[in-house]
């Protein structure tokens, strides 16, 4: 099994404890602990290659399957620094939209036992550092959390004490979550890698007991009818090690196919399981979630974590249309918040078509700590082949993520410069780019180039 490299945030929701049901936001969860939506991130690669390829032929299948649909997010980049507002930032973008994202740790010293998705902190002081940033980002915000794929179903590169230092560490990692507020699951291989017993006493020896459960399945292509009959089979191992009220989340992101050879680079068998869903329909299964994304290379034709077309549109091959969300019948108790009358004081930027390029912003969704803002740039009255938007920063501002677009920041000005595949356009013609920031939203004066 080999694990995605891609980078980003986290996840968020509302609390309650492991012996509930917890509910987060519209939906009904059938059984299981978890209700509600699922969050999609709308800056994915997968969404960045179908904003980009409007006329691909593989466009329509990639958007309408794979695109369309919410994936685990992976933090998956050693950052002390910066993680904390990262985590921040897209909690809050979640809890705006309100929908549950998923999370992936993926940061463990000698991650991948030095394969094609090594990597990781340098020791295992600096790994809690990390996960106690990331905790804090979470500010108390229910999250459901993947702990770090592969760190217990594959230990053959580590000394039996290194093992024991990783199972601690581990352990204290989940404790760090747990009282973040994280739904917290830990390594469990899948259903065609280490008996039940055996993935049983490695869950135990890493603290599942402080956990939520396990995830399987993560990268892999084992049927979601064998990993559900091996994830009772290992909470039925836990239970007799006096372990009890672990759950399972299944990875289904490419189990719709063939089984077999850990790596999907090459392979055109593999197709896309069932779509992401909390409601599972059995009282052991959490969640059916997509935790590693499809069309994200595995590390032996393309680069670990890379989003290949060719890769999603093989997977996306003959899969259905994903089921629809009906909205709720019964009005809300609260009637909707009537929009003021008084007209802003300051008006919004429009771009400016006679000149060069012009740009416009809006804030899109803001929550306490943070806010995720749009930008459109318009050509002029004649074509561009390159653009950038600067603006100067409020107080207590700072930039954390920007999609389809290159951030750089002097001082208190932050410039975006256009990605490779928007900087060309025509005469009149619009892109656009996104951000989230941390701080208090604002309404900045844009400065477009061309």
């Amino acid at each position: 099994m080999r694990i995605p490299r891609s980078t980003l945030a986290a996840t968020a929701v509302a609390c309650a404890t492991a012996a509930a049901a917890v509910a987060f936001g519209p939906g009904t969860a059938a059984a299981g602990t978890l209700s509600g939506t699922l969050y999609r991130d709308p800056a994915t690669a997968v969404a960045r290659w179908v904003a980009a390829n409007p006329n691909d032929s593989r466009t329509a299948l990639i958007s309408s399957r794979i695109a369309s649909q919410p994936a685990s997010r992976w933090l998956s980049n050693f950052n002390v620094g910066t993680v904390q507002s990262e985590v921040s930032g897209y909690v809050g973008a979640a809890a705006a939209a309100g929908q549950v994202p998923a999370l992936t740790l993926y940061g463990i010293p000698n991650r991948d036992c030095g394969g094609a998705s090594a990597g990781g902190a340098p020791d295992l002081n600096q790994y809690q550092a990390w996960v106690n940033n990331i905790a804090a980002g979470l500010a108390g915000r229910t999250t459901l959390i993947l702990l770090e794929p592969d760190s217990i179903a594959l230990q053959t590169c580590l000394s039996a004490n290194e093992i024991n230092a990783r199972n601690q560490a581990l352990a204290t990692a989940t404790r760090t979550l747990k009282a973040a507020g994280a739904k917290v699951y830990l390594d469990g291989g899948h259903s065609a890698w280490n008996p039940a017993g055996e993935a049983a006493n490695r869950l135990a020896n890493a603290g599942v007991s402080s956990a939520d459960g396990f995830y399987t399945n993560v990268s892999n292509f084992q049927s979601t009818a064998n990993e559900t009959a091996f994830g009772r089979s290992v909470i039925s191992a836990l239970s007799s090690r006096g372990i009890s009220g672990k759950r399972q989340v299944i990875d289904t992101s490419r189990n719709g196919g063939a089984a077999g050879d850990w790596c999907g680079d090459d392979n055109t068998d593999r197709r896309i399981g069932r779509y992401p869903t909390l409601d599972t329909g059995d009282a052991n299964i959490d969640a059916f979630l997509w935790v590693k994304p499809p069309g994200e290379a595995d590390g032996c034709r393309y680069a670990a974590g890379s989003f290949q077309p060719d890769l999603a549109a093989s997977l996306a091959t003959g899969a259905p249309l994903p089921p629809t969300t009906t909205p709720p019948t019964t009005p809300p108790t609260t009637p909707p918040t009537t929009p003021p009358t008084t007209p802003p004081t300051t008006p919004p930027n429009t771009p400016q078509p006679g000149g060069a390029c012009g740009a416009a912003y809006v804030t899109t969704s803001t929550w306490q700590g943070g806010f995720q803002g749009k930008v459109t740039v318009q050509a002029g009255s004649t074509a561009i082949t390159s653009w950038s938007v600067s603006w100067t920063l409020a107080s207590g501002q700072s930039i954390t993520q920007v999609w389809s677009g290159n951030l750089s920041v002097s001082g208190s000005t932050a410039t975006v410069r256009n990605a490779a595949y928007n900087g060309s356009l025509a005469p009149g013609a619009t892109t656009e780019f996104g951000f989230i920031a941390s701080g208090s939203a604002t309404t900045p004066s844009l400065t477009c180039t061309a």
